[in-house]
C-alpha cells in the first residue's frame, strides 16, 4: 500500500470508489498468508491489522466485532488521523477538556507504548473537567478526520460489525493521552497478538463484509 495514494483516495469527507477494492486485495493477501501480519487486540476494544509502518506514517484496518465495548474511553492521539468507514457505522463524540481544581471530573493520564506491545498509563498532576462538544456518526463510504490532540470517544452501535481504514501521521511533539478517574493509580496493559488462524478469519470476514455492502 502506498500512503500517498490511499490519502488521495480517502479524501476529506468521502472515500473514492476504488478504495474498498484496494483494501480487499490487501485483506486477501493477509488471509492467504502471502502478506505476513498478525492482528492485534487493541486496548480500546477493537482488532487492529497494521498494514503499513513507514517512519511517522501508518496505515491500519480497525475491525469492530459484535460483543466489543459500545464506547471507548475518552482519549486523544499523538497523530493526525484520517479514517474511512469500510462497513458499518462509527460514531465519534468530541470532548472539550479544561483544567480545573474545583470539582474535577477526571485526571489526565499519559499513555506510553513500547515496541513489545506494553502500554503504561501514568497519571499526571492535571485535573480537568470534560463535557461533550459535538457528536457525529459516519457510515460506509464516509471519511472523517481528527487532529492530533483532539479528545474523543469512539461509539459503535451494539451488535453491529464495523471496520475502518485508518491513515495516521505522527507528530514529533504529540502525546497519547486519556481521561481517567481522579484518584486512579498508574496501570499497564499488554496488547495481545492474534494467532495466524484468528488473523486469517478476521481478514477474510472483513473482506467479505466490504463486498456484501459494495
Amino acid at each position: 500500500m502506498d500512503f500517498a495514494v490511499l490519502e488521495r483516495l480517502a479524501g476529506r469527507t468521502a472515500a473514492a470508489p476504488a478504495l474498498p477494492g484496494l483494501v480487499i486485495r490487501e485483506l486477501e493477501e493477509i488471509a492467504s498468508g502471502a502478506r505476513p501480519l498478525s492482528a492485534v487486540v487493541h486496548p480500546l476494544g477493537f482488532y487492529c491489522l497494521p498494514v503499513l509502518r513507514e517512519g511517522e506514517l501508518g496505515v491500519c484496518v480497525h475491525v469492530f466485532e459484535p460483543g466489543g465495548p459500545p464506547e471507548s474511553l475518552v482519549h486523544c492521539h499523538s497523530w493526525e488521523l484520517t479514517s474511512s468507514v469500510l462497513y458499518g457505522r462509527i460514531g465519534n463524540t468530541r470532548i472539550r477538556v479544561s483544567d480545573t481544581l474545583e470539582r474535577p471530573t477526571h485526571r489526565l493520564f499519559v499513555v506510553e507504548s513500547d515496541r513489545s506491545g506494553v502500554d503504561r498509563v501514568r497519571p499526571t498532576s492535571r485535573l480537568v473537567h470534560s463535557e461533550v462538544e459535538s457528536r457525529h456518526t459516519s457510515a460506509r463510504g464516509d471519511t472523517y478526520t481528527l487532529a492530533a490532540g483532539t479528545f474523543h470517544t469512539t461509539v459503535v452501535p451494539e451488535g453491529v460489525p464495523a471496520a475502518t481504514l485508518v491513515l495516521a501521521r505522527s507528530l514529533p511533539d504529540g502525546r497519547d493521552l486519556m481521561l481517567g478517574p481522579v484518584h486512579a493509580p498508574a496501570w499497564r496493559t499488554v496488547r495481545r497478538t492474534c494467532d495466524p488462524d484468528r488473523t486469517t478469519r478476521l481478514a477474510r470476514t472483513c473482506a467479505r463484509r466490504i463486498r456484501e455492502r459494495g
